[in-house]
């Protein structure tokens, strides 16, 4: 596909993102799809179940994009999320950076990095001021996450 058609799949990426519209999201994956970020890696339809989670989850979420850029093979684009923590009830605006590889005109990589000290230190108060830069918090939150989205996959098939 041409450069002009993959900014425009990542534009509706966003657009339904920030509608919180995750089937549209999860339609603009490839079957095969991998995802990841600083507490996910996902793969294929769990990649749908994630963004599900989050807009559903995401009452206050906003987003904000830009800087999309893409050529016939790999794009990428900045965006912005303001939203409250449901752990920790606090504010969170997080900055995040994402990379895409294109397949058959839809995502089949994509890479969202941010700086989770950055984060830890909004979400989670505290602890993550003190041991967000750590590896040993990194893995809680990952498997925290992990466990959310099996409890959400279990109440969405049940």
């Amino acid at each position: 596909m041409s450069a002009a058609a993959h900014r425009d799949l990542i534009e509706t990426f966003y657009a339904a993102f920030a509608r919180r519209d995750a089937a549209t999201m999860g339609a603009c994956y490839h079957e095969q799809a991998r995802f990841r970020d600083p507490v996910f890696a996902l793969e294929g339809a769990h990649i749908t179940a994630m963004w599900t989670m989050l807009c559903a989850r995401g009452a206050d979420l906003r987003i904000e994009y830009r800087g999309i850029s893409a050529d016939e093979h790999a794009g990428a684009s900045d965006w912005q999320a303001w939203y409250t923590f449901s752990t920790t009830g606090r504010a969170v605006h997080n900055v995040v950076h994402a990379r895409f590889v294109f397949r058959d005109g839809r995502i089949a990589e994509h890479v969202d990095t941010f700086d989770f000290w950055r984060w830890s230190r909004q979400a989670l108060g505290a602890p993550g001021l003190l041991l967000g830069w750590t590896p040993i918090l990194r893995r809680k939150v990952q498997a925290r996450a992990a466990g959310n989205l099996r409890k959400f996959l279990a109440g969405t098939s049940a």
